[in-house]
């Protein structure tokens, strides 16, 4: 089975997270090396998270984001809670159980 090719604004979104992971790295003076080995990967899979590679892993990501000390940032960037529209709909759509 043949994949699908990937929208243009995915590709765009892993080419502009690549670019700030790399811009990240830069500000903090740190090496491609030194990411690598704290993120326990290689740098070719940095090199290809850092040019928007979007077959990299979310594992990868995710270990480049602690790396650099922003995975806390990207956890928190997609929690529905620090939204207007999560906590506003979190009352009518949730079970008691879930709710903060």
């Amino acid at each position: 089975m043949a994949k699908r090719p990937l929208p243009v604004r995915v590709r765009r979104g892993a080419a502009e997270i690549g670019d700030h992971l790399l811009t990240w790295r830069k500000l903090q003076n740190l090496t491609a090396e030194q990411v690598a080995d704290r993120a326990g990967i290689s740098r070719t899979t940095l090199r290809r998270l850092e040019h928007g590679d979007p077959g990299v892993g979310l594992d990868v990501f995710l270990g480049v984001a602690r790396a650099l000390g922003q995975l806390d940032r990207v956890v928190e960037s997609v929690d529905p809670y620090e939204t207007d529209l999560g906590r506003a709909r979190a009352d009518d759509v949730l079970p008691r159980r879930v709710r903060r």
